[in-house]
């Protein structure tokens, strides 16, 4: 069906406003991805929609939240998320009707569920596989700092430009 092909896979905006993040309220992954966004860059809004994330009734709450989230027009990029454990906690990011959902969504999905080690469905059909959740974060937004040395840079040149047209 190309669930997992490549040219199915839509870009990660370089520049987010609104990130989308699907996950459980109280889990370390939140808190971490979180910290990592504030860090990284604390210009993008947040719009958490709060799921659970293991066991049966994991899957149809998971799709709700990234159909609520991708009926959004203020979102730019969405990330479904996990921290690591066993295959079977794991095992609601293998659900046929999330995969489905997540390849029929609009906005581009990043996929960090569980560790480096651990591979679900999920990851195959995101636009995009984090190896953790904070890794999602890292891959979903630029670095502020490298953002401000690039655009001091563009300033120093134009200066120059600017100065040496005068000078003529």
């Amino acid at each position: 069906e190309g669930l997992f092909a490549a040219e199915h896979k839509k870009l990660i905006p370089a520049l987010p406003r609104k990130i989308g993040i699907v996950t459980s309220a109280d889990a370390a992954a939140l808190r971490d991805i979180l910290n990592v966004l504030r860090r990284r860059f604390p210009l993008v809004q947040v719009l958490i929609a709060p799921t659970l994330v293991q066991g049966a009734e994991a899957p149809p709450q998971i799709v709700r939240a990234l159909r609520w989230l991708d009926g959004r027009e203020d979102v730019d990029t969405i990330i479904i998320a996990r921290g690591g454990g066993s295959i079977e906690d794991l095992w609601a990011f293998n659900d046929e009707a999330l995969v489905r959902a997540i390849f029929a969504a609009r906005h581009p999905i990043i996929s960090g569920v569980g560790h480096e080690i651990d591979f679900t469905m999920t990851d195959f059909v995101a636009d995009l596989r984090a190896p953790t959740p904070s890794a999602a974060a890292e891959l979903a937004t630029p670095d502020i700092q490298e953002l401000r040395a690039m655009v001091q840079g563009v300033q120093l040149t134009l200066t120059s430009q600017i100065q040496a047209v005068i000078q003529q």
